[in-house]
């Protein structure tokens, strides 16, 4: 694999995000080591003459240095060209598979069947082992999801949150429940102030009239455990101005109420 085959116009816009990343910042390391070694000590002089002189002082250094510059590409096509190869041969079959395994186990977690979810039937497998066999693939990181969920569901929390942990997502729905369901897990385990941090996350990410109010008074009702009254005072009342048409918002008057009483 040559360096034009890596840049044929073809074959790099299908590539995948991640790849052609990889592959451009590959380029322009080695294009800012080039432009680097050239303008070691000297001065910027505007004009003509200045880019005809970066320019032959660019061929010279190539000139010079074919040796290095060899070395380089071949280490970029090397560590390239393997990424390609791992990520097309072995990851995306992996993928596929773990998306067809994962089928069953999603049935089961759609119907409250939670442990049937996490450990499969013995015929189809659960979200364990989707996590367990396909580690590193997107599948995988969703079943952690999945599998964080459905233990805070069956009461084991510190599971729950090792799960949730390792799940990472720019979903915008999935990950703020994500994070508000850390919180529920520790508030069952009795850790309140971790809870209150999680729940305060989950309302100021991606703000919405649905989940941001859910956990913002989630979040109040933490700062009020803790007796934190002020604190729940202003989540409440930021609930009321920023999200009047939420379901939280109708009765929200009543918890700013019963807080200021306890004060």
């Amino acid at each position: 694999m040559t360096i034009h085959e890596l840049l044929d116009y073809g074959d790099f816009y299908c590539l995948s995000f991640i790849e052609k990343n990889i592959l451009l910042h590959a380029v322009k390391y080695m294009l800012n080591h080039i432009q680097m070694s050239t303008k070691k000590n000297e001065k910027q002089d505007p004009g003509f003459e200045a880019v005809e002189s970066a320019l032959s002082r660019t061929e010279q250094y190539i000139e010079e240095n074919k040796k290095s510059l060899s070395i380089i590409i071949a280490a970029i096509i090397v560590v390239v060209g393997g990424y390609l190869l791992y990520s097309r041969v072995i990851m995306s079959p992996k993928e596929q598979e773990a998306q067809t395994q994962i089928f069953r186990a999603e049935q089961y977690f759609e119907v409250d069947s939670f442990l049937l979810a996490l450990e499969g039937d013995g015929d189809s497998w659960g979200f364990i082992d989707i996590i367990d066999d396909y580690g590193m693939t997107n599948t995988a990181n969703l079943a952690q999801y999945y599998a964080g969920v459905c233990y805070l569901r069956l009461g084991e929390f510190e599971n729950a949150i090792e799960h949730l942990k390792k799940f990472d997502s720019n979903d915008k729905l999935v990950s703020v429940i994500a994070l508000g369901a850390l919180g529920d897990a520790y508030v069952e385990l009795g850790e309140t102030e971790k809870a209150v941090s999680f729940f305060e996350k989950a309302g100021n990410k991606n703000k919405n009239d649905f989940t941001s109010a859910i956990y913002l008074k989630k979040a109040g009702l933490a700062h009020e455990a803790l007796g934190n009254y002020k604190k729940a005072i202003l989540t409440y009342e930021k609930i009321k101005q920023l999200y009047p048409n939420a379901e939280e918002a109708r009765d929200i008057d009543k918890y700013i109420q019963a807080a200021k009483m306890k004060m």
